[in-house]
């Protein structure tokens, strides 16, 4: 009896969390679209600033960094977007970090000598080791430039030309802004279902989460890339640090923590790649997983010094912990078929309302957002509607791999730093392969079960939950097959293939 108990309470509170979260997205829905008009006008006058301006020394000096690890097949794509970024050349430095140890070294070289002698201030900056990672080269680059300004990409992104000149305009008469970020877009959405899926997900984060919390005085953090820091702002807030596997989300909250304002800027698009690979975004999800939760236990203690306001905090604190809600689905599918199964409860129609309205509420809080994003992004939404089913799939099979890297930061588990995979402009037989581990075989087990518990519970009293063990089981089959899949026919990438250049405007 205690254990059914121990077990009903469980059930009964990963539900309740999960409506919260699914509750927030509601929140930052409202909160994006009540300040939208103001903010996009406001942002647009600001992005013109140097429209105007001919006089090179009322441009900032900026350094951009480009911390690359063994990433052959987009190097050189990314640093000739760079160089080619209208912005005068006397102010403007750029720093390739790189790190690789395989042919990028050679087209890194190349590409930078080429750049140089046209008249790029360019270098190339490699360390002995690889002593925290990306941070690590994030950090140590500082040590050679004097620039005000720090602009970052990864080396999957395409960076337009006018990048720093709408960037840099926000710093112009603010002392206190310490960070501007752009809102990603993508170079192939519609290479496949899974893209699509994924191009989705960062909509809604990027058009939605983020402009609602930096314009509403919330917390926002850094997204790894497509921004610029001011240098100070960094450096007074404890610079880089590689304690977590987040280490853009660990520095913007000490930095907002030490009185510095951020601002998101949605119209400050940059395109970048999608993995194509189901097993290449498991890896990236992994990481993001494990290193917001790392976050979250670094963070959290030092919001409750600073005593931010409680709305602030409860913002910061789902925020952090926004991957939790892979374990919380875990432990319901697994729940859901013991609970069912002893406990026998037959509700009043009031109640059974108020649980079904629960239950679409959590389900749909984040549709509704993704919906609302594609609108304003200026997709059409009846053909964006068609890509929901997808996406529940994909963040339902999800549930496992991200939940495992959650485990990981719970239990202060050390894991390997697993790149993400690029495919860039090449294409043939000398692939990045992303890291596959045994999760495909957990997913397919759990699919089954949840497929068992529909079946059990389908036509009985309990029928209101079948839909959700059938999403469940769907979700759980459809990512474990795709892995099996992907990891027996990866895609391939040719060496020889001629790269895209890229001319200033």
């Amino acid at each position: 009896m205690i254990a059914l108990i121990i077990v009903v309470s469980l059930y009964v509170l990963c539900s309740l969390v999960l409506l919260a979260y699914g509750i927030q997205c509601y929140i930052l829905t409202f909160l994006f679209l009540r300040k939208r008009k103001e903010k996009i006008a406001a942002q647009h006058l600001r992005m013109g600033y140097f429209d105007s301006v001919t006089d090179e020394s009322r441009y900032p000096k900026v350094v951009t960094q480009l911390p690359m690890y063994n990433e052959k097949s987009v190097a050189s794509r990314v640093i000739h977007a760079v160089a080619a970024m209208d912005y005068p050349t006397a102010r403007h430095e750029i720093q390739v970090l790189d790190d690789s140890t395989d042919e990028t070294v050679g087209y890194v070289d190349s590409t930078v000598e080429e750049l140089k002698s046209k008249g790029c201030n360019i270098s190339v900056i490699r360390r002995t080791d690889r002593t925290g990672f990306k941070a690590g080269a994030l950090q140590n680059g500082l040590d050679y430039t004097d620039a005000e300004f720090v602009a970052i990409f990864d080396a999957d992104f395409v960076p337009p030309v006018d990048f720093l000149k709408k960037s840099i305009a926000f710093f112009i008469d603010r002392p206190k802004l310490g960070l501007v970020q752009g809102r990603w877009t993508h170079l192939n959405k519609n290479a496949s279902l899974i893209t699509r899926g994924q191009a989705m997900g960062i909509d809604g984060h990027f058009m939605i989460e983020q402009a609602a919390r930096s314009w509403n005085g919330l917390f926002m953090n850094f997204n790894g890339t497509a921004g610029v820091f001011r240098r100070t702002a960094i450096e007074t807030s404890g610079g880089w640090q590689h304690d977590t596997l987040t280490e853009d989300m660990d520095l913007s909250y000490r930095m907002q923590l030490a009185e510095w304002e951020t601002e998101y800027v949605p119209d400050l698009e940059v395109p970048a790649e999608i993995p194509e690979d189901i097993n290449a975004f498991k890896n990236q999800q992994f990481r993001w997983a494990k290193g917001s939760i790392q976050t979250a236990i670094k963070i959290i203690p030092l919001l409750r010094q600073k005593k931010v306001p409680l709305f602030k905090m409860v913002q910061a604190i789902l925020h952090l912990t926004h991957y939790m809600v892979h374990p919380l689905m875990l432990l319901i599918a697994l729940l859901t078929m013991p609970v069912l199964y002893y406990v026998k409860i037959f509700l009043p129609p009031i109640w059974f309302g108020l649980v079904v309205f629960g239950m679409i509420l959590a389900t749909s809080g984040p549709s509704t957002m993704y919906m609302i994003s594609q609108h304003y992004i200026g997709n059409k939404i009846f053909k964006q509607l068609l890509l929901i089913p997808a996406m529940m799939l994909i963040g339902t099979g999800l549930a496992v791999n991200n939940g495992k890297a959650v485990l990981e930061a719970l239990l202060n588990l050390q894991s390997p730093f697993h790149r993400t995979p690029k495919k860039g402009e090449l294409k043939g037989k000398h692939a990045y392969r992303p890291i596959k581990d045994i999760t495909c075989i957990i997913e397919l087990l759990l699919g089954f079960y949840c497929l068992t518990s529909f079946q059990m519970f389908l036509g009985f009293t309990n029928f209101l939950v079948s839909p959700f063990l059938m999403l469940y089981a769907s979700g759980f089959l459809f990512v474990g097959i795709i892995s099996i899949i992907h990891f027996r026919r990866p895609e391939l990438i040719d060496l020889k293939a001629k790269l895209p250049t890229f001319e200033k405007a």
